[in-house]
């Protein structure tokens, strides 16, 4: 499948919910932060080299601070979860963003992410500078119709039935819902992706649950820079799903994507848009004035990242600094990290640049 085209790393780590289910993470990348709200199916490293996802994980991490996990019971985090419901997710989503360490970041929800994400802007509004829905929705809105209860039926039987079997029979229908434009490696990559990244018991249990949510009701309380980005065609979330986010929370913008597929191919016209869009509209979180001078940083971080910092100017590694303080390496981390977006920092050279703001005065 090959490997990634760029030198990036991903950093992976773990949050405890509210729950205590451990929820796994990754950051990658680096520039302004942008948190993704989990998709349905997900896995941290089989996605990292991934012929479908691999484009999305290079490109946004040139532009951006990455960071995305696995939904509760699928990929890295725990598995033998029952409790799927909105406020289990969003407790998830809460957890993922105080583990990473930012104050301020941009939210990006795909796909079955869209309620979770809405109903974390309406909670935490304070917390995100932009809000990207991608292929995604606000809920189930409504009473299902005859024929789509009896559609959801027969999906449910075919993930019981076919769902962990070794050939992918069964799973190749939910596989050419999502990318009908897909290659036979695209494919068979999704086709062991759903076996990967959950169970059939659990799958079946989440996918009920998803359907019972519904977040519409929290979008005109959204007051914040939008993008709702969806594929035309797409047989997943139908365009009709975007055209009402968009609709219904304040100033959003909408962008149709000319493409037939869930997830957006790198080979097709629709690939470039997509980027584009995405590049320019968190340019703003990019392009934020850096804090220049030594008084400035003593004044935008707080005590104990002031505190870190200095540490860290003194020659301590982050082991050092973490016994001297009585602290873990990872909350040493955390605040490090806080300062680097503070000071909008970022890269190899984030923590010489931070020094160096501070002893600027010296």
């Amino acid at each position: 499948m090959g490997t990634l085209e760029t030198d990036a790393v991903q950093d992976i780590r773990f949050a405890r919910s509210a729950d205590g289910v451990g929820i796994a993470y990754a950051l990658h990348g680096a520039g302004p932060p942008l948190l993704i709200d989990a998709c349905w199916l997900s896995h941290l490293q089989f996605d990292w080299q991934s012929p479908v996802w691999r484009h999305f994980l290079v490109e946004l991490g040139r532009i951006a601070t990455v960071i995305r996990y696995d939904e509760r019971g699928h990929g890295l985090s725990d598995r033998d979860v029952t409790d799927h419901s909105l406020q289990a997710r969003v407790a998830d989503l809460e957890a993922v963003a105080d583990g990473a360490g930012f104050d301020h970041f941009a939210l990006l929800a795909m796909a079955q992410g869209g309620p979770v994400a809405i109903e974390y802007a309406a909670r935490h509004p304070e917390r995100l500078t932009r809000l990207i829905f991608y292929g995604s929705d606000a809920g189930a809105r409504g009473v299902p119709s005859a024929n789509e209860l009896e559609l959801g039926r027969a999906f449910e039987a075919m993930i019981k039935v076919g769902w962990g079997r070794p050939t992918p029979e069964f799973r190749r229908v939910f596989t050419s819902m999502m990318i009908p434009g897909g290659t036979e490696e695209q494919m068979c990559w999704i086709d062991e992706l759903q076996k990967m990244a959950v169970d059939a018991d659990t799958a079946v249990l989440a996918r009920a649950q998803r359907q019972m949510i519904d977040s519409s009701g929290r979008l005109g309380e959204l007051d914040l820079p939008t993008l709702v980005l969806h594929s035309l065609r797409d047989q997943i979330k139908s365009f009709e799903q975007a055209r009402y986010l968009a609709a219904h929370i304040q100033g959003a913008r909408l962008v149709a994507l000319d493409s037939d597929n869930h997830i957006v191919l790198s080979d097709e016209p629709a690939w470039p848009v997509l980027r584009r869009e995405i590049t320019d509209f968190i340019a703003p979180d990019r392009d934020a004035a850096p804090v220049a001078s030594a008084e400035d940083v003593a004044s935008a971080l707080s005590p104990r990242e002031l505190e870190i910092l200095r540490a860290a100017a003194g020659g301590y590694d982050n082991e050092a600094i973490a016994a001297e303080l009585t602290l873990s390496v990872r909350t040493v981390e955390r605040h490090l990290q806080n300062v680097y977006a503070k000071l909008g920092l970022h890269g190899r050279t984030a923590r010489t640049a931070a020094v160096a703001r501070l002893l600027s005065g010296v």
